[in-house]
């Protein structure tokens, strides 16, 4: 056994694992996360995988990565650049080794370095032989050929057994970073219960590739990192789509009523399905329709008949919803309209993040339909903007959008459990009473209708796509009565302003440049405006939850700063908006490559405006 290893303490590590789709990348990055956050640390993860099922093998189009950032301290991005890179191929070295910071650490399965897969990712030369890693750390371990020698005494093929080889490499990065083995097998042999000779397969690779970093002598040090320091109480690690369905079940029991999902899978919203189905026991009911339009027709009728109702899809998928929305909007009915936005248009890039439908929740219907837009800004404030967009939905009796990303629906983090109640209520009203009932008569704060069940004695009624007459709920072509109604419906999503509460905001409320931003990119704006202001910039940062109404507070700070810098994952659509409501020349930093920010890129952004 080497005695020689010393473990060196470290604030942080960024590690990226990459390999072919059929490697267990995301699995193993998954198990990785989940010790770090048994051991304390604060996470911040970042899952990148293609979106076919099952490309070429070893090909740059078929490597999946799955980037960890752990950390001692409070982090709110998965790192720019990591460390630490795992590459099982050729492939995965090629696709990632431009983004390994210098001097940085790879761990490569050398036994996929042949002749067949060197071509494939386009070597000309072996990487390992030509001297163009010296700048790095190279550690080579061949994989292949000791997950082989462990599982040598197993009744397994070559074939199952090499599918082992990510647990030996997640054996080797726990002995690296020191984490505590047991829980890993239990988790091991739970998750592959029904095939016990699975489990011990990869237990086995598992405990060889942890034995492998104690026994050799090419590692020098090891390393750990201490627990974060987080506010007490009970955490969980989760995902954006994870805490989006929690915080509608959530939302449901708050509101005393049960809920309907109305959907059609697609990437990257459709976890939110799988995840809502196995809440039944909480009057939960899924409904994987035939398409995009039965999905939301569906989720509709469930709120005309009283239930809470949502309906998930992505850009292309919201897009066949469109003149349902314009339905709901037109008859006034509570529903949650979750967008996980990805790269487009059309189908685009359905595995990667873009900001780029913020226009489409805005504006993408016929006719005069304002509608309220509130995003979540980290995987675990899905679960807070779920559970507000279904308390302005009912009070204000109107489909919500709720914009997400698939940055944040896969991404995950810490997050502290709720004290259930604490949560305030949603108070939801069903009139029963038929004397001078009117189907539009409106609350005079929010202007809101009646919520009726169907079927109540004496309160029978009708709505439909048709205009109503302002009071009666009648057909009406009426000039005047269309445009009162007009009017009206925009008055109704204006007073949801009352509603934004204090602007989200770090800095003061005057300075050199105001960074505003909305939706997945708040983690790295926030890091970097930290950065900035750090070395004595007047730099500020308020990141948008509502999209629509805008927080009326945003109109009292922006005209007081010199610039205002607009960072985006699209070509700029917050900026229009933003230039054509306080009429400031607002400036855009924009990026649309499928992937998040990095602080250093905002950080130069935000430089150039201060220059």
């Amino acid at each position: 056994m080497n005695q020689t290893n010393a473990v060196q303490q470290v604030d942080h590590v960024v590690i990226r694992f990459a390999g072919d789709s059929g490697d267990g990348m995301q699995l193993t990055g998954t198990e990785f996360t989940r010790a770090a956050a048994n051991a304390g640390n604060d996470i911040a993860t970042f899952p990148d995988f293609p979106a076919e099922i099952r490309a070429p093998a070893g090909t740059l189009a078929g490597v999946s990565g799955f980037q960890l950032h752990f950390s001692s301290e409070d982090i709110s991005t998965p790192g720019d650049s990591p460390d630490v890179l795992v590459a099982m191929n050729p492939a995965a070295l090629k696709a990632n080794l431009g983004d390994l910071i210098p001097g940085g650490t790879i761990i490569v399965n050398t036994g996929a370095f042949t002749p067949a897969n060197l071509q494939k990712a386009g070597y000309e030369q072996n990487p390992l032989e030509d001297g163009s890693l010296d700048h790095f750390r190279v550690i080579p371990v061949d994989l292949n050929k000791l997950t082989n020698e462990a599982l040598a005494d197993m009744d397994l093929s070559t074939k199952a057994k090499q599918r082992c080889k990510n647990f030996f490499a997640l054996g080797l990065m726990f002995w690296i970073y020191s984490r505590d083995v047991e829980p890993e097998i239990r988790a091991i042999q739970s998750k592959f219960a029904r095939k016990p000779e699975l489990a011990e397969a990869n237990v086995k690779a598992f405990k060889a590739g942890y034995h492998y970093g104690e026994t050799t002598e090419i590692f020098q040090s090891r390393y750990e990192v201490k627990p974060a320091s987080l506010q007490p109480g009970t955490y969980r690690n989760i995902t954006g789509n994870e805490a989006i369905a929690l915080g509608f079940v959530t939302a449901a029991r708050l509101a005393d009523k049960p809920l309907f999902l109305g959907a059609y899978p697609i990437t990257p919203a459709s976890d939110i399905l799988h995840y809502m189905a196995r809440y039944k026991n909480y009057d939960v009911t899924t409904f994987q329709a035939e398409d995009e339009i039965a999905g939301i027709c569906s989720a509709i009728g469930a709120a005309f008949g009283g239930s809470i109702a949502v309906t998930t899809s992505s850009g292309p998928g919201i897009a066949l919803k469109t003149e349902a929305i314009g339905l709901a909007a037109m008859i006034e009915l509570p529903l949650v309209i979750v967008n996980i936005q990805r790269g487009g248009p059309s189908t685009g890039l359905p595995t990667k993040t873009e900001q780029a439908d913020l226009l489409q929740a805005l504006y993408g219907r016929n006719g005069e339909a304002p509608l309220p837009v509130l995003a979540a800004k980290t995987p675990s404030d899905a679960f807070d903007v779920a559970v507000e967009a279904v308390r302005i939905a009912v009070k204000y009796m109107t489909p919500v959008f709720l914009l997400s990303d698939g940055y944040l629906a896969n991404g995950s983090e810490p997050w502290r459990l709720p004290e259930l109640d604490n949560l305030p209520r949603i108070e939801v009203r069903h009139r029963t009473d038929p004397d001078g009932y009117f189907v539009y008569a409106r609350n005079a704060e929010t202007l809101a209708r009646e919520w009726v069940i169907p079927g109540t004695p004496g309160l029978e009624h009708r709505v439909g796509g048709l205009e109503k007459d302002y009071l009666t709920g009648n057909v009406s072509y009426d000039p005047e009565n269309h445009h009162r109604q007009t009017l009206m419906r925009h008055a109704r999503i204006e007073r949801i302003a009352s509603e934004c509460g204090e602007l989200d905001m770090v800095g003061d409320p005057e300075g050199d440049v105001l960074v505003l931003g909305w939706g997945g990119t708040y983690g790295a704006l926030l890091q970097a405006t930290r950065r900035m202001r750090a070395l004595g910039n007047k730099v500020t940062h308020v990141h948008l939850r509502y999209l629509n109404p805008i927080n009326p507070k945003l109109g009292d700070i922006i005209h007081n700063f010199k610039k205002v810098l607009v960072p985006e994952l699209n070509m700029g659509q917050l900026r229009t908006v933003i230039r054509a409501k306080y009429l400031v020349d607002a400036v855009g930093y924009n990026k649309v490559q499928g992937r998040p920010f990095t602080v250093a890129e905002l950080c130069t952004a935000i430089s150039e405006q201060l220059s």
